[in-house]
């Protein structure tokens, strides 16, 4: 059969597709764009804030109607978390919840599939991923979350921790690697949390990473920063461990971190932060900031401006609160008017930007090795412009008439000037 796969939401979310791709591929089943008449659509829906919910609903809708005959999956945790909404909708197949994702494709082919085992089937390879124009692989290592932070709708929709053994995720990354990806990007919903229940811990799993691996680039996805094991910044010193770390905040007040029931204060963060810079030179820390949290003080606000100017982050993603049935700060008093809300995300936004142009700048006439992705726009010229990521995860675009020859390569690049928050770089 002809199978797509979309996505919305986090990393996560992207490692699962991929899961899924590799697995309908193994068993023969061709994955297609959308525009090629797939017989069986998957969707992996997010339900991280009002916005995501509402965009889920769409995309559900104007999937269907794109490809009114294709068997419409849909699964995440939109549907997890409204699952007879879900069902209700036109076009809707089956839902498949959170506690069922890792049968997803056994479940749909069961359920959806006249012909459930192909007459010939096929090795997982390259395909599930390279169909997909993708560069590097999503690893996901663990699921779940123990910490209940009272914004947080996404623990209640993915349940308990469980975390994958340190064995598999091993063969998994060798054979992505056998099969010429380049970088993986190591992810779950409470990745510090990683090993809880399997008498382990993220050390000990990146540490046999680095160990029985070969895969040129490692990255980390999001990290609580109370999480980190004892040691794990040292094991950045490895050159494949990539010099970025995402360390949601979520306010510069700690009053506000008290009320959102997180278990990091602001000086411990500078500490974490400062210790990360001075161990990793070339680090770059980046950030989440919810805007607006129910009894957000202007005294308070102030503070988280303050704060995020002093860490000087590489880059900042901002969030507007917005109320989440089944969460504790839904019934807090005091919520904030959405006018305010748009006045001081305004303000972070030009604060951000600002730091982020500044921290840019800083490497202009530096030279770094770029993993360059497929070319993105043929230019007049015959030439292609082509994008990648520095090491320390900053976008570089280049052009070239030879593409080929750059995508899923490491290779190295002046950056050479800056526009629209992107590097221009020039080929070593």
């Amino acid at each position: 059969m002809r199978v797509h796969l979309k996505t919305l939401g986090c990393r996560l979310n992207e490692a699962e597709i991929e899961t899924w791709a590799n697995d309908f591929s193994a068993r023969g089943h061709t994955l297609v764009n959308e525009e090629e008449s797939p017989d069986i659509l998957v969707l992996n829906t997010c339900a991280v804030t009002q916005g995501a919910v509402r965009k889920s609903r769409q995309l559900v809708r104007k999937t269907h109607k794109k490809n009114p005959k294709a068997k419409l999956v849909v699964s995440g945790c939109y549907a997890t978390l409204n699952e007879q909404e879900t069902v209700s909708l036109d076009g809707v197949d089956l839902l498949i919840n959170n506690q069922q994702k890792e049968k997803l494709v056994e479940l749909t082919l069961d359920n959806l599939s006249e012909e459930t085992m192909p007459s010939m089937a096929t090795e997982p390879n390259e395909v599930a991923l390279f169909s997909r124009g993708r560069q590097r692989a999503f690893i996901k290592v663990q699921d779940g979350c123990r910490y209940r932070c009272s914004f947080c709708i996404v623990t209640i929709a993915r349940g308990d921790e469980k975390s994958r053994a340190i064995d598999e995720i091993i063969v998994e990354i060798n054979t992505i690697h056998q099969h010429g990806i380049s970088e993986i990007v190591i992810t779950g919903v409470h990745l510090g949390g990683y090993g809880s229940d399997i008498d382990s811990d993220l050390f000990t799993l990146v540490q046999s990473i680095v160990e029985e691996t070969t895969i040129p680039r490692i990255r980390m996805g999001s990290l609580e920063p109370w999480d980190l094991p004892d040691g794990f910044l040292e094991l950045f010193k490895n050159p494949r461990l990539m010099p970025h770390m995402h360390l949601p905040m979520q306010s510069g007040s700690d009053t506000v971190l008290k009320r959102m029931s997180r278990r990091c204060k602001t000086d411990e963060f500078r500490a974490l932060v400062a210790e990360a810079r001075r161990l990793i030179p070339t680090i770059n820390i980046t950030s989440d900031i919810i805007v607006g949290f129910p009894g957000e003080t202007d005294e308070e606000w102030q503070q988280t401006l303050n704060f995020v100017e002093e860490m000087q982050f590489g880059d900042l993603h901002i969030f507007t609160y917005s109320t989440r049935e089944g969460t504790k700060a839904a019934s807090m008093p005091n919520q904030v008017r959405n006018v305010i809300k748009k006045q001081r995300s305004k303000a972070l936004h030009l604060l951000a930007e600002s730091i982020k142009v500044s921290r840019m700048n800083a490497l202009l006439g530096s030279t770094l090795d770029i993993l360059w992705e497929d070319g993105q726009q043929k230019n007049d010229d015959g030439s292609t412009t082509v994008l990648g990521y520095t090491p320390n995860y900053l976008r570089v675009k280049t052009t070239t008439k030879e593409p080929e020859k750059l995508s899923n390569h490491v290779l190295s690049c002046e950056l050479s000037s800056i526009e629209n928050n992107v590097f221009n770089g020039r080929l070593v």
